[in-house]
């Protein structure tokens, strides 16, 4: 029963961000996998969707290889988180079906945490780094299938490609703005308009993440600070237990030595 549960993660370990981020971003992969396999698709929103799941499988890989190096045991990692790799392949439709079992693994674990929100903000800078990349990847992929989707039907559209359509979305999540690429029809500018209010947000977001890096203390340092402040509170106390214990001992020994003298 263990052995096939090895792509599990523990009971007792609580969910990072990052593996939470991850499991949001196999749910946006697998979408895009059924979308790709039972949706009837013109080729250029093939090809985008194509790119948008490569690029999640880079996220995936990277991510992978990242842990694997920082694990103490890389074998017992790879033992336990070889599904991860092998679903993060691209181009396999059957094997990127796999990430079906990451997020089957961090739901249990959901369910078998009592309270998630409390690690999460134990964790807030981490927190807020994988909430920026999941939200970067779902706002790229929503905006540029979108626009793609709109804008291929209408013949003075500038935006026909898949290329087109990141690029476009790239450009107006980044509040920059080139003109080279831009909707035209109605829904377009609807579209447009809320990626570009995504993107202020995001990039708000983004500057406020790091300002709590250089201005605010680091969490470790923190809780550093305050093991070593109750250590010391607790040696101040053990001290006076010790002087109290001393100072009562005394205090006996004088009282012994009274009673000693008035029987003598």
């Amino acid at each position: 029963m263990i052995d096939r549960k090895r792509w599990l993660l523990p009971i007792n370990q609580n969910p990072t961000p990052f593996e939470l981020a991850m499991m949001l971003l196999s749910l946006i992969s697998v979408i895009v996998v059924l979308m790709l396999t039972f949706a009837k698709l013109d080729g250029e929103t093939r090809r985008l969707l194509f790119f948008i799941d490569t690029s999640i499988c880079v996220i995936f890989i990277s991510y992978f290889f990242i842990n694997l190096f920082r694990a103490e045991d890389k074998r017992d990692y790879f033992r336990h988180h070889w599904i991860d790799l092998v679903a993060s392949i691209p181009a396999i439709e059957a094997l990127r079906l796999a990430r079906f079992f990451q997020i089957l693994r961090v739901i249990r674990l959901i369910r078998m945490t009592r309270s998630i929100l409390i690690p999460l903000m134990r964790q807030r800078q981490e927190t807020t780094l994988a909430s920026l990349l999941v939200a970067m990847v779902t706002i790229l992929t929503l905006a540029s299938v979108m626009i793609l989707l709109v804008e291929s039907g209408d013949p003075n559209a500038n935006i026909h490609t898949a290329e087109n359509a990141i690029w476009w979305a790239l450009v107006t999540i980044s509040t920059v703005g080139y003109g080279d690429y831009y909707p035209v029809t109605t829904i377009g500018h609807f579209i447009g308009g809320l990626v570009i209010v995504c993107g202020v947000s995001f990039f708000g977001v983004i500057s406020g993440y790091m300002a709590s890096i250089f201005i605010a203390p680091d969490s470790k340092q923190r809780q550093e600070a305050q093991s070593q402040q109750m250590r010391d509170e607790l040696e101040m106390v053990l001290q006076r237990m010790e002087k109290n214990q001393e100072t009562l001992l005394s205090e006996i020994a004088t009282l012994k030595q009274q009673l000693n003298e008035k029987n003598k």
